[in-house]
């Protein structure tokens, strides 16, 4: 019998979400399923900063405390995946910026005074935390954010954890993240669109996603307009307020953690070192530019329409 495309969506960490799988059986897709959207809820459930029983939030608690807080395996990979994105960008990709999201309020869009981030600013500094023998240290104050890691991270441990309970062709999509559990059948790729921050529902590209990763990042996810200036929520760490240069970024790679770090950096960049920073990547990617012009290329692994 030849294997039917199944599709599960579900809820997870602020998004929509789907698990796609061909498989003969239905039932079978969605045990397996089941399993996947567990491994979702499992990090999201670990990693929040709006759950106060979330190992993130433990970690924020500790922070000033001279022991430390014990952290597992996992905990170590994320942060050591963070620390070579802050030096890669020179520190501008910051998990540490916590404090400065919470002083930030897109929702009602209100401003924060220079005196207030200038205030949170001494608590952005990823060079300010250590860990060693599995003991987290942060200074007092400081607020630890995997806001712009763990959707990836959990697109990743998904789809491996997939591939380990034998599907051949399944992809993951959480919020527009995703990765692939294998290819189509007939080893086809699975074409994404690229979404547009203009109009939600006309892509700007597809990228043709055979392996890997593909992630996105832009100002549409989260701004507010205050006299004629637009405000994203993407916030430069050394300046603590919000960047402006490309509009939006989607990258594809060989992990998704790895495209949305790509991504993020770009975001945080200003629009020609941006381009520059894409452009050495050597990732197929698409970005839309300050004018709302789009450009971008592609390799092998992605073909970019």
């Amino acid at each position: 019998m030849k294997p039917t495309l199944r599709r599960f969506p579900f809820n997870a960490m602020g998004s929509f979400c789907e698990i796609q799988i061909f498989d003969e059986s239905r039932i079978h897709a969605k045990k397996i399923a089941h399993q996947l959207s567990a491994e979702v809820s499992r990090l999201e459930l670990k990693y929040s900063r709006f759950r106060d029983d979330s190992l993130l939030t433990q970690i924020n608690n500790s922070a000033g405390n001279q022991t430390g807080i014990k952290i597992d395996s996992e905990t170590q990979s994320l942060l050591e995946h963070a620390l070579n994105c802050f030096e890669q960008s020179n520190g501008l990709f910051d998990i540490t910026s916590g404090a400065l999201q919470k002083i930030w309020d897109f929702k009602k869009g209100i401003i924060p005074s220079q005196s207030q981030i200038d205030k949170v600013l001494p608590l952005v500094d990823f060079h300010k935390v250590s860990w060693k023998n599995s003991y987290l240290f942060m200074p007092q104050g400081m607020q630890i954010d995997f806001g712009g890691i763990v959707k990836e991270y959990a697109a990743d441990s998904t789809a491996r954890l997939g591939k380990s309970l034998g599907i051949q062709y399944g992809l993951v999509n959480l919020g527009g993240d995703f990765s692939v559990i294998g290819p189509q059948p007939d080893n086809k790729p699975w074409p994404i669109g690229v979404s547009n921050p203009k109009r939600k529902h006309s892509p700007i590209a597809t990228i043709n996603l055979l392996n890997g990763g593909l992630a996105s990042s832009g100002d549409y996810e989260r701004f507010f307009m205050h006299e004629g200036k637009r405000y994203s929520h993407i916030l430069n760490p050394k300046t603590g307020w919000p960047n402006s240069g490309l509009r939006a970024v989607s990258i594809a790679a060989n992990l998704c953690t790895v495209a949305g770090s790509i991504a993020t950096i770009a975001m945080l960049l200003n629009e020609e070192d941006a381009k520059a920073w894409l452009q050495d990547s050597a990732f197929p990617h698409v970005y839309m530019d300050s004018e709302e012009n789009v450009s971008g290329f592609a390799l092998k692994e992605g073909a970019l329409n």
